[in-house]
């Protein structure tokens, strides 16, 4: 059987200003058909648009903090939600205050949306649950930045034991004991015997993690949040030649982001947040690669499967 789907589509990867070639901050994270828009910068709609994703499916937004370059395209991105007939409740997980500016913009233009929107106010302290069902759990965690700025950690739920149907006929074990098995439980066949769980069952997939840190300085207090995550997206805005603007701005250089990926024991790093003055992206690599060795950049338009 198939896995179910966990891929992450970068829609922007320019930090302040947006390029010709990349657009401000926003992704869109698939997980098992469930589809959370992160970040909205100006033009998200339009990169949605371009690379064939369906934003009538967005249910659940996350902004991370209130910098134009991550949510100046969120108020876009509702009107064409209402102009296109949506009519299912919306989810915005962000600082208190984008709620007063959406809520502003629409007073003065007059505009009434289709659907209503449910707001969830992040924290900037510890680790915070903010969405949970069957399969995932979303948390928000801070980041060290200008201002109140958070991060999002996306995680798969434990998976249940796989059973073997062949088995499961072979030792004459009933149909009704099924869920019991993918517990992790023992059972008894119809003949009285106990049927150790693993006679019958295999190991679930090992669940999978997505960390997506915003805008922030190096920050070693991110490792209480984010270890061992299989994806970790940590902002490198600059080039170790910029560190001194990087810390006067509370941003990161790609070396930096390259320390807390190993310091936190990620399987793999996404480097982005770039900023124009950069046109060859490969140097980012060339500068974290040496630190920590399975390192990708964020390109517009690039879909990651975890």
């Amino acid at each position: 059987m198939n896995r179910t789907s966990f891929e992450l589509l970068i829609l922007g990867s320019s930090s302040a200003s947006p390029t010709s070639s990349r657009s401000s901050s926003a992704q869109l994270l698939n997980i098992a058909e469930r589809f959370f828009l992160i970040d909205c910068g100006e033009a998200t709609q339009i990169q949605l648009r371009k690379f064939k994703a369906k934003f009538q499916s967005i249910d659940h937004i996350f902004i991370s903090h209130l910098h134009g370059d991550h949510f100046f395209g969120l108020p876009g991105l509702l009107s064409s939600m209402h102009l296109l007939g949506r009519k299912q409740t919306l989810t915005i997980y962000g600082p208190e205050n984008l709620k007063s500016i959406i809520e502003a913009i629409n007073k003065v233009s007059e505009t009434r949306l289709n659907f209503s929107i449910n707001w969830v106010f992040t924290k900037n302290q510890g680790l915070n649950l903010l969405f949970e069902d069957k399969k995932i759990e979303v948390y928000s965690f801070p980041l060290k930045h200008r201002i109140f700025c958070t991060g999002f950690l996306f995680k798969e739920k434990p998976l249940p034991r796989k059973i073997d149907k062949y088995l499961l006929k072979k030792l004459n074990i009933s149909v009704a004991d099924i869920l019991l098995l993918k517990n992790g439980l023992n059972v008894t066949n119809q003949e009285g015997q106990t049927i150790q769980n693993k006679e019958v069952t295999i190991d679930p997939d090992i669940e999978r993690s997505y960390a997506y840190c915003s805008d922030t300085i190096f920050n070693p207090k991110l490792k209480d949040y984010i270890s061992n995550v299989d994806l970790l997206y940590h902002e490198s805005t600059f080039l170790e030649e910029h560190a001194d603007r990087a810390k006067k701005t509370y941003h990161s250089t790609a070396k930096q982001a390259a320390e807390m990926a190993k310091k936190t024991n990620a399987k793999q790093l996404l480097l982005g947040h770039f900023s124009a003055r950069y046109s060859d992206l490969d140097l980012f690599l060339n500068e974290a690669e040496p630190i920590f060795k399975n390192c990708i950049l964020a390109i517009d338009g690039k879909k990651i499967k975890i």
